[in-house]
C-alpha cells in the first residue's frame, strides 16, 4: 500500500529514459523519447506542447493509467513501470486526484455522490464516504448544491466539483487536463486560485496540461513537449526564491 505523505522535499515523481511508441498505418510512432523528470511534492507544473505533441501520452504515464514501452517511473519511492494492474490501481486510488476539462461526472449522480465514489472504490462505507464528500464541498462552497446533478450546475460549478473529487482521497498528487478549457474568464480565475493555492499552501503536487501560455505562467515549472522530449522553460518559484 502507499506509505504516508512523503515531506515537501521529497520527490513524488521521478521518471527515467521514458519511451512510448504508438502503431499507426502499421507503423511505429515514438511519441516519447528518452523523458527523464523529477518533480517534488509541493511544485505546480504546466505541461506545453503543440497537439499531439505527447502529453496527454505523458500525462497518463504519471497517472498510472498507461505503462511506457521502456524506462523507469517512481511515485513516491516506489517502482510503477514494473507493478502489476491491481498496484497500480491502488496507487492511483490511494494518492492521484484527476482533474479533466469535461468533468468526467456521472450524470446520474448527485454532485455529493459524485465526490464520495473514490471513497466507495477504496472501500470506506457509505456513511464515511458522504461525510468526507460533504466537507470538500463545503470547503469549495458547493454545500447547498450537493443534491444537484451534474446538469444543474453551471461549468465552474461542475470543476469545483470535480477538484473535489479529486482531492476526497487525499492525494499527494494532482493531474488536471486542461481544467479550464470548458470554463469562461471568471470561473477559469477561480478553478485556477483553487489549485494554485492546493499546491502553495497545502503541499499537493499539481502537474496540469494547458495549452494557454498565460495559465501556464503562473504554475512553478513549465514543460514544453517537443518531438518526444521535454524542455524546461522556466522555474518560476525556484527564480523567485533565489
Amino acid at each position: 500500500m502507499p506509505s504516508q505523505k512523503p515531506s515537501l522535499e521529497q520527490e513524488i515523481i521521478r521518471l527515467e529514459d521514458i519511451c512510448q511508441a504508438y502503431s499507426m498505418a502499421g507503423q511505429g510512432l515514438a511519441v516519447l523519447d528518452k523523458v527523464s523528470l523529477t518533480i517534488r511534492r509541493g511544485e505546480s507544473c504546466a505541461i506545453v506542447g503543440a497537439s499531439g505533441s505527447g502529453k496527454s501520452t505523458l500525462l497518463n504515464i504519471l497517472g498510472l493509467l498507461d505503462q511506457p514501452a521502456s524506462g523507469s517511473i517512481m511515485l513516491n519511492g516506489h517502482d510503477m513501470a514494473r507493478a502489476d494492474s491491481d498496484k497500480r490501481a491502488s496507487f492511483r486510488n490511494q494518492m492521484i486526484g484527476f482533474v479533466f476539462q469535461s468533468y468526467n461526472l456521472l450524470p446520474r449522480l448527485s454532485a455529493l455522490d459524485n465526490v464520495a465514489l473514490p471513497l466507495l472504490y477504496r472501500g470506506c462505507s457509505r456513511v464515511q464516504a458522504m461525510q468526507r464528500a460533504r466537507v470538500q464541498l463545503e470547503r469549495f462552497g458547493l454545500g447547498k448544491r450537493s443534491s444537484h446533478r451534474p446538469a444543474e450546475l453551471s461549468g465552474g460549478q461542475k470543476q469545483r466539483v470535480a477538484i473535489a473529487r479529486a482531492l476526497v482521497g487525499d492525494p499527494v498528487l494532482i493531474l488536471a487536463d486542461e481544467p479550464t478549457g470548458n470554463l469562461d474568464s471568471a470561473a477559469t480565475r477561480e478553478v485556477m486560485d483553487i489549485l494554485l493555492r492546493l499546491s502553495r499552501t497545502e503541499g499537493v503536487t499539481l502537474v496540469m496540461v494547458t495549452h494557454d501560455d498565460n495559465l501556464a505562467r503562473e504554475l512553478d515549472r513549465c514543460l514544453h513537449v517537443h518531438d518526444g522530449r521535454i524542455i524546461e522553460t522556466s522555474r518560476h518559484r525556484a527564480a523567485n526564491n533565489e
